[in-house]
């Protein structure tokens, strides 16, 4: 693995920290984008932005330059993201559509597909969502039980979602659901496109611990599906999803760089000494640092395999599964950190940070569930990555 970089690789940091450097509403590294006690109004500073980045292509590097990309393969996207990170630039509001549908879509969808939809991915014109979890179904995604049954020119879904992020936002989802009722469970499912502003489809709002409702319930009734907007074979669904899971959990340098910020903003609040003097919390300090470093390599591991042309494939089990456990340590750390300050919340006095610290803590209590729980990460680990034998059924 060779992490020197190339001339051209250099130029595109350079280029991107620049463009940042000019363009950022605040200032660079330091300052952070306006907090919103409205989402909507947060998604549409976020609709703005990423148009924004767009326009210079800046958001989807990696794709192909006819759909707006850049051509500069995933280490662009790499370095695009961690600059965009280091910046404290905001998460893309379509960041579903750019990390998890556009590849999906690349590796399998038509010609015509692509051209319909990518290049409204990239500008967040379209706001997409991704409806794989159930109710009994969030884990084990092959027993989903919404169903699309086969109707002249298409199919009409029935069924219910839940956990989807921006669904109330979004344009389009990509949707899991059971066309072979007969099949065995990884069978039989199709990977089809939902119009969100389809007769029939219903979105709840989920409030969540942070006090934020960006997931949510979606409900189907006989929702018409035309059949141009299946991705993939009918019956294949499974196959498609599990290229759109492994980028999902596969290379992450947002979450790379969130935490070595995050670590660096531990550090300095633990500068007056108290834990650099207590033994347990100079371990937990020294810790977090090496465990962001093990992050870094297996973010590098990947990044070289999928450089070679390779998926990131069941090895991305190993990245989330690391990541989301070494994340909650690390908030841990960081709440020891705060002492009497840490059951504070926004808008009480002598709180550093101002509750983004314990904000962050809540919002992190679900990394070890998002992306597939870390029990089915561990799965796949063993069975794909280490060879483990399943274990026999009573």
């Amino acid at each position: 693995m060779n992490l020197t970089p190339t001339d051209a690789e250099r130029a595109l940091r350079d280029e991107c920290r620049t463009w940042l450097r000019e363009n950022l509403p605040w200032e660079y590294g330091r300052g952070l984008p306006p907090r919103f006690d409205d989402l909507a109004d947060e998604v549409a500073f976020g609709r703005d932005w990423q148009s924004r980045l767009a326009a210079d292509r800046w958001v989807g590097v990696a794709w192909p330059t006819e759909y707006g990309g850049r051509d500069s393969g995933p280490v662009g996207h790499y370095i695009v993201t961690e600059e965009l990170a280091r910046a404290r630039t905001p998460e893309l509001v379509g960041r579903i559509g750019i990390n998890l549908v556009g590849p999906t879509m690349l590796a399998n969808a038509t010609a015509q597909q692509k051209s319909r939809w990518l290049p409204k991915i990239l500008s967040a014109e379209e706001i997409w969502c991704q409806l794989f979890s159930e109710p009994g179904a969030g884990s084990d995604l092959a027993s989903v039980s919404t169903r699309a049954r086969r109707v002249d020119g298409g199919w009409l879904l029935d069924g219910q979602k839940v956990w989807t992020s921006y669904a109330q936002f979004a344009d389009w989802g990509v949707c899991l659901a059971r066309t072979d009722p007969d099949a065995p469970k990884q069978r039989g499912i199709s990977y089809l496109v939902v119009d969100m502003r389809s007769q029939g489809v219903e979105v709840r709002p989920l409030r969540q611990i942070t006090d934020e409702c960006e997931f949510n319930e979606v409900f189907f009734t006989e929702v018409f599906i035309p059949e141009d907007q299946i991705i993939g074979p009918e019956n294949e669904g499974w196959r498609v999803a599990n290229s759109t899971l492994s980028h999902e959990r596969g290379v992450n340098p947002r979450q790379l760089v969130i935490h070595a910020q995050l670590l660096d903003e531990l550090l300095r609040l633990a500068s007056d000494g108290a834990m650099f003097d207590d033994h347990r919390g100079a371990q937990s300090l020294a810790e977090a640092y090496v465990e962001v470093q093990l992050f870094r390599l297996h973010n590098w591991r990947s990044i070289s395999r999928t450089a070679k042309g390779e998926e990131p494939g069941p090895v991305g089990a190993i990245n989330k599964l690391w990541w989301s456990e070494m994340s909650k340590r690390l908030h841990e750390t960081v709440m020891t950190a705060l002492g009497s300050s840490a059951p504070l919340w926004r808008g009480a006095a002598n709180n550093p940070g101002e509750g983004e610290w314990q904000r962050s803590w809540l919002y992190y209590q679900a990394s070890s569930i998002w992306a597939g729980t870390n029990e089915i990460q561990r799965n796949l680990v063993g069975e794909r990555v280490l060879g483990l034998p399943r274990e026999p059924k009573a």
